[in-house]
């Protein structure tokens, strides 16, 4: 029955009226949802030791985000310099002037530049919205007084792939189409760049032993001197570069293989983590893991007879059609990743609880 003129409309016309929309309104947003595909990913379950999760956005207009550079590596320079971003967002601006810091959208703190203790961090009030970041790039053996950070931070950035922000030593870009890989002519069998030398540690004891059955060239502080613009070019003579880690952690895989192995051209032979973890970050075929031996004298004999056989050799760098290898020069790269994911995240009020218990 038509309500009377000028009267409101009787209840089950209302809710007809409402359950329509209803439908209406679904039917919208399901055809919305087909031609955007899938919605915002939500991230791993355990992102690393913080207690929530994260939930990405789609790209959109916000204003540039303010960051303060707390600390900064010893001996490096901050350089301004305008980041990559995803088309839609703005860049960042970076400062290292603390009296920004109140007003600031994140924080950036390198940890050796607080590891004395939280005094060193920014005191006052805090916006509850404001992130800071705990940055690292050494491992856990050289990252003094890590306890101090719990309950500090609300988001991790460092070589950890479980990192809030994995920012790594290098990785492997997909080529467009397989490009032949022209091997660097070699002369010379080993080499090993090295200038932190602790005669105890376990790689300089592992060297000790290997050189007793093949030869190894010494580059760095204690050893033949070598300028920084002629390592590549150096290491790119020999056969095979001794990428050894000063301590084994997880994915603390650094330059020695991306940058003095990888970029140069060389068979990177590893000492560090175990090799699943390196196959995480390279093909099987990329390196030779000293763990692959019994010994250092059966490795020692292995590298000799596969530096006679050119076409073994040439195995090595079949991936290398497919793959390039990328390593991150500069702390400016590290900072734009940062400004990436601060710009698609949701703000995030979680307190990195137990860092010290997560970074080993």
């Amino acid at each position: 029955m038509e309500p009377a003129p000028g009267k409101a409309p009787g209840r089950r016309h209302r809710c007809l009226v409402a359950l329509l929309a209803g439908l209406t309104a679904a039917f919208c947003l399901l055809a919305y949802a087909w031609h955007r595909g899938p919605g915002p990913e939500v991230s791993r379950a355990t992102p690393g030791p913080t207690t929530t999760t994260t939930a990405t956005v789609p790209g959109r207009a916000r204003p540039p985000l303010l960051v303060v550079l707390w600390t900064w590596p010893p001996g490096e320079r901050f350089r301004p310099r305008k980041c990559s971003v995803l088309p839609g967002l703005p860049d960042c601006r970076f400062t290292t002037n603390h009296s920004w810091h109140a007003v600031a959208d994140a924080i950036i703190v390198h940890h050796r530049g607080v590891c004395a203790g939280p005094e060193r961090l920014p005191q006052g009030p805090r916006a509850p919205s404001q992130r800071w970041i705990w940055f690292n790039l050494e491992s856990p053996s050289h990252s003094a007084n890590l306890g101090a950070m719990d309950n500090l931070f609300n988001l991790t950035m460092s070589y950890r792939r479980d990192s809030d922000i994995f920012s790594p030593y290098g990785e492997l870009q997909l080529l467009s189409q397989p490009q032949p890989f022209s091997i660097p002519p070699k002369a010379k069998l080993v080499a090993w760049v090295v200038s932190n030398w602790q005669a105890n540690s376990h790689r300089v004891k592992y060297y000790q032993e290997l050189k007793r059955h093949i030869a190894v060239d010494v580059y760095g502080q204690h050893h033949q001197p070598l300028a920084q613009d002629q390592l590549l070019s150096t290491v790119a003579r020999y056969k095979f570069y001794l990428a050894f880690e000063n301590s084994q952690h997880e994915d603390y895989i650094t330059e020695k293989v991306w940058r003095n192995a990888l970029s140069s051209g060389t068979v990177p032979i590893v000492l560090g983590p175990p090799r699943a973890n390196y196959e995480r970050f390279l093909p099987p075929d990329a390196f030779i893991h000293v763990d692959d031996f019994t010994s250092a004298r059966d490795l020692a004999r292995y590298l000799q007879e596969l530096s006679e056989d050119a076409a073994r050799y040439q195995r090595y760098f079949q991936w290398r059609q497919w793959l390039k290898p990328m390593s991150r020069s500069g702390w400016a790269a590290h900072l734009c990743r940062a400004c990436q994911v601060l710009q698609m995240m949701e703000a995030r009020y979680q307190v990195v609880r137990d860092l010290s218990t997560w970074f080993v």
